[in-house]
């Protein structure tokens, strides 16, 4: 075949990548009236990730991971947050070499074609749109918990439950959801604002349960630590690894922040530290304070332990009361998390320019919001949590590959590129990033393995139906070249 007949398609393939500096030109505006402002500092920053990461993980989660795991979930959590550390890394380099909406997504369009980046930006669909569902789910569990303790009364399952677990349509996690939408509708300076107060608000109330717990520490709860062995610990750590999902959210805010490439690395980085030493602490006052085999089947565990402890309901009630804020302080980043990341792909035309278009106003994606709560809070009423929870883990640990990948190649590409942080012993933690992902991925059910080989397919199918056809930047490229 002659030599003009293959070159558009390698050029203009699936596996195009889009330059760095195309990326970063774009992020100074919208498709829309407006450009993002920027309005978030370092503090905000940290606080979006803290506040995307530090909820249901702890609150919910650590109910089903610790008969998985026993007493030794404790190091389930902490090789999760090794896992997610190395990807923080990754992370961290890339949001202060390209900081943009997309984060991930952007990353991979840049490093590995625009296939792999819509593929990354699809598994990002299923890490942020279902992560926040499973979190709302959560939510009404604590909203029944405090109902309880507080006035002695609940609602009833069939609308307080997903179908599946009793119910017909989980209410409250769907009002949750559209407090979140009419938040960030108003705009993000407002969301920042608030995120930052709920966060205050969800470190104090683990610390009240701490404070609690420990006074009821029973050594003997801890033995034998590792009931299941080695195989317990790591499915306990493909369990909680749900938990560290939301530290990348900081990136993206790469178009909202005042100095992104100073002050994204440092909120990812730290956000992460905070949220590992909350998880360690809270786990080992819980299990403490209960014994493992008494875990399984529990809903608002923490909840449970301080009433138990204390004898009445008082407790429970402030902690339920503290867990509601805190779970919602979740919805609300990971929301947004999701939004500027379907900003970023309508703006490269892979999918309808609606999810591009900024509010004149407000100077937020006000439409795109709308159409994402919408089907989250849908999510949400319908499908149970345990499903969505290893559903997200799974579209996560693929997308946190493909980021560490990225930095090794945009390194080989790219060396000249001003970077805000860089990876310490490169290349061994972005490799071994790589490896703690797929070993992860590994270790989830096979079920998760085929909803998550279907979910792809059809990605890929949406992608060759419209994403390709309609990719902006391949056009633009195309154009260029028939000049």
């Amino acid at each position: 075949m002659p030599a003009s007949h293959v070159a558009p398609r390698t050029r203009y393939g699936v596996l195009r990548t889009k330059p760095v500096d195309a990326i970063l030109a774009e992020s100074g505006g919208g498709e829309g009236d407006a450009g993002l402002r920027r309005s978030m500092g370092l503090l905000e920053l940290t606080f979006f990730s803290v506040g995307a990461t530090l909820g249901t993980g702890i609150f919910v989660i650590l109910a089903e991971a610790v008969p998985k795991a026993g007493p030794a979930v404790v190091i389930s959590f902490v090789l999760a947050a090794v896992t997610a550390l190395f990807s923080a890394l990754s992370y961290a380099e890339l949001a202060g070499t390209i900081p943009v909406s997309g984060s991930s997504y952007s990353y991979a369009y840049a490093t590995l074609g625009e296939g792999i980046a819509w593929v990354c930006g699809w598994c990002l669909l299923l890490e942020y749109g279902v992560s926040i569902s499973a979190v709302a789910v959560g939510w009404g569990q604590y909203v029944n918990e405090l109902l309880d303790s507080a006035f002695g009364v609940s609602l009833p399952d069939v609308i307080s439950q997903p179908p599946g677990d009793g119910g017909t349509f989980n209410v409250p996690a769907v009002v949750v959801v559209l407090l979140a939408v009419v938040l960030l509708v108003r705009g993000v300076s407002e969301s920042a604002v608030a995120n930052t107060i709920m966060v205050f608000i969800k470190l104090i109330t683990l610390a009240f349960f701490c404070a609690i717990a420990f006074t009821a520490f029973e050594h003997d709860n801890l033995t034998p630590f590792a009931p299941l062995g080695a195989a317990g610990i790591s499915a306990g750590a493909s369990q909680v690894f749900f938990s560290y999902i939301g530290f990348d959210a900081a990136s993206t805010a790469g178009e909202e922040a005042k100095n992104p490439r100073r002050d994204l690395p440092l909120a990812i980085l730290i956000s992460l530290g905070i949220v590992t030493i909350v998880y360690v602490a809270v786990a080992l006052a819980a299990l403490g304070a209960m014994p493992w085999d008494q875990f399984e089947g529990s809903e608002a565990t923490l909840a449970q332990i301080v009433t138990d402890v204390t004898g009445g309901s008082w407790a429970s009630t402030i902690l339920s009361a503290g867990a509601i804020i805190s779970i919602a302080s979740v919805v609300l980043t990971v929301l947004y998390g999701q939004t500027r990341i379907l900003f970023a792909m309508a703006r490269d035309g892979l999918i309808p320019p609606i999810f591009a278009k900024v509010d004149s106003r407000t100077q937020s994606p006000v439409a795109n919001t709308l159409i994402t709560g919408a089907w989250v809070a849908l999510l949400a009423a319908l499908v149970p949590l345990g499903r969505l929870t290893e559903a997200t883990s799974i579209g996560t640990l693929f997308a946190f590959t493909l980021v560490n990948i990225g930095v090794i190649v945009l390194r080989r590409t790219r060396p000249d590129l001003p970077r805000g942080f860089t990876s310490p012993f490169f290349p061994i933690t972005p490799l071994l990033g790589v490896g703690f992902c797929i070993y992860l991925m590994a270790r989830l059910s096979g079920t998760t393995w085929q909803v998550f080989l279907v979910w792809m397919a059809a990605g890929v199918a949406i992608y060759f139906l419209y994403g390709y056809r309609h990719s902006r930047w391949r056009a633009e490229a195309a154009a260029e070249a028939d000049r």
